[in-house]
């Protein structure tokens, strides 16, 4: 048996905790081990958190792209989406949303080869749900002085293969998956 669900939340604060909890929730009910579960929840909760500080339109209080140490202010309003897949197998998650983009994969290759930071040994795959080609990309790890900016590497830690992209038109998709490990009796794998 597999599963999917997808919400379709407002860019606030209070929608990131909303998100974990549901899939939580989820996990717990399907029967995954308990470790992957958690390492999931954080990896959504920090895409999220992206989405909700950087997800709107340009030109929109709060929205533009933050230099790693900076932080603007402004409400932010408009949705993005959440959309979970669970499978005998693993999990996909996918946070898209309405905003500028993640900047061009040259910027972010240069700016991951001059960084001391995120692991780049992930493998390119051969396609992928938003249209364009799928390739992983690196997270720059931001100064270790900064307040914010480790979100992106984070979610490359927890997960076993991650993708930024961005959709056709616009706004940017984080989608990263992970490996299920079972509870004995899970739902899912009795079928």
């Amino acid at each position: 048996m597999s599963m999917w669900w997808s919400l379709h939340l407002r860019r606030e604060a209070a929608s990131v905790p909303l998100a974990r909890r549901f899939l939580l929730g989820t996990m717990e009910t399907a029967g995954v081990d308990p470790d992957i579960s958690y390492d999931l929840s954080v990896a959504l909760s920090e895409a999220c958190a992206n989405a909700v500080e950087h997800g709107g339109d340009q030109g929109e209080p709060g929205t533009d792209l933050v230099p790693a140490g900076g932080r603007k202010s402004g409400k932010p309003c408009g949705q993005y989406r959440v959309t979970a897949y669970l499978d005998g197998e693993k999990c996909r998650i996918e946070v898209a949303d309405s905003g500028p983009g993640f900047p061009s994969r040259r910027a972010l290759r240069t700016a991951a080869q001059s960084s001391a930071g995120c692991p780049s040994d992930q493998q390119p795959s051969a396609s992928h749900p938003t249209g364009e080609p799928a390739r992983t990309r690196t997270a720059t790890r931001p100064p270790d002085t900064a307040e914010s900016g480790r979100g992106l590497c984070l979610i490359e830690e927890l997960a076993d293969h991650v993708h930024f992209g961005n959709r056709p038109g616009r706004g940017a998709v984080v989608s990263f998956d992970k490996v299920l490990k079972w509870r004995e009796g899970a739902l899912l794998m009795v079928s």
